[in-house]
């Protein structure tokens, strides 16, 4: 009976890594994806290498933070509470992918983890507390940070920058030797294949991130319950590697091209500001709500960028020009002053859509209180029964 049990959990446990790689793989390198610097197998390749050293090295102390610190009880992960608490994780986590949308995985697994500590009366409060006010906090100063960029310093961001996509990949395949290697497309100029590495090395470091904190919500509840951390922790990555190659593809869609249109200057300033957050919450010993961040940032930039007016005050031959539309100042070159029609630019909906950012930030607290709420329901009802 243990060993089936044990084999049930560690199925439980490879699913919810499989959610969590296509719930993070988005956030990590939807920027890159959506400024056609990385293809989405490439971003899939990334994420599984990044999150498993993540998951090797840092990732064992929060394997242990939520394993022991947030539920104070000594027995209250067993295998059967464990494999209950990785099914609401997982089963939450699913409802996100579905729909497009990658929820926080840390808020999912602590919910759940929240709910059987509330259902036995063992929840440390004051870990719970600390956790929940940064999950409140960071997502906040990621939105008005990237709005505050996106408003008032993209452009000059942009002009100093000065990344412009040209037509045609910005790396190929040399297949004249004997293994391939990557080189530069065509028309790639030096100015963008730098963006670009900044932008796919800054993912690399959120997915490293990722893998620092999201790791244990995988795998803390079966190593609470007794089981080897590093055989989990092998598991636990390949699944989310798997989710990466797969369900990750909807969520590199939504967070790559349909909240906001992200140039590739636009991308290094989501990727700089979220995985700045995500780093110094690390670094305190937060788990992070990496997903939160990242696509609050996202939706913050795009506001910032999509709410902006400038008055253009003289003409290149001294006349007073008309107010210059959101859709001019976002784009990623402003038309000349003076020449064509102020108004024949795309509009602001074009770099900001308000209904997919709300379906994104409502699926984003839906998915950590169907988590939270199941699993109090579930074990109340099961100690109830069993006592």
């Amino acid at each position: 009976m243990v060993a089936i049990l044990f084999l049930v959990g560690v199925a439980v446990a490879a699913f919810v890594g499989y959610n969590i790689g296509g719930a993070t793989t988005g956030p990590a390198f939807g920027p890159a994806v959506g400024a056609d610097v990385l293809s989405k197998s490439g971003a899939a390749a990334l994420m599984s290498v990044f999150f498993f050293m993540g998951a090797g090295t840092l990732g064992q102390r929060v394997v242990t933070t939520l394993g022991e610190d947030l539920v104070s009880g000594s027995n209250v992960f067993t295998l059967e509470t464990s494999i209950v608490v990785l099914f609401f994780i997982g089963g939450a986590l699913f409802v996100g992918n579905f729909a497009g949308v990658p929820a926080s995985t840390s808020m999912t697994a602590v919910g759940a983890i929240a709910g059987l500590g509330l259902a036995t009366n063992t929840l440390n409060w004051g870990a719970m507390g600390e956790i929940a006010i940064w999950w409140l906090v960071a997502p906040i100063i990621g939105f008005w940070v990237s709005g505050i960029v996106g408003r008032y310093f993209y452009s000059s961001i942009d002009s100093w920058v000065a990344i412009d996509s040209t037509e045609g990949a910005l790396f190929e395949f040399d297949r004249t030797g004997v293994v391939p290697k990557p080189v530069p497309g065509p028309n790639t100029t030096r100015r963008e294949l730098f963006g670009g590495f900044v932008v796919v090395a800054i993912g690399c470091l959120m997915a490293f991130a990722s893998g620092t904190s999201n790791i244990a919500n995988a795998i803390a509840p079966l190593v609470g319950a007794g089981v080897e951390i590093q055989p989990m922790i092998l598991l636990g990555s390949a699944a989310v590697a798997v989710g990466a190659f797969t369900i990750a593809r909807r969520t590199l869609d939504t967070l790559g091209n349909d909240i906001t249109d992200l140039p590739l200057t636009a991308a290094i300033v989501v990727a700089v500001v979220s995985s700045g957050i995500v780093i110094s919450l690390s670094a305190v010993g937060i788990p992070a709500s990496f997903v939160i961040i990242a696509t609050m940032s996202i939706v913050g930039l795009g506001w910032g960028r999509a709410t902006r007016t400038v008055t253009v005050r003289e003409g290149i031959r001294g006349e007073k020009e008309p107010t210059v539309s959101v859709g001019a100042l976002t784009a990623d070159e402003m038309p000349a002053i003076g020449e064509g029609d102020a108004n024949d630019v795309p509009s602001a909906s074009d770099l900001f859509n308000p209904g997919t950012s709300a379906r994104v930030v409502l699926m984003q607290n839906v998915v950590p209180i169907l988590s939270t709420v199941g699993a109090l329901v579930t074990f109340s009802a099961l100690f109830t029964f069993v006592w």
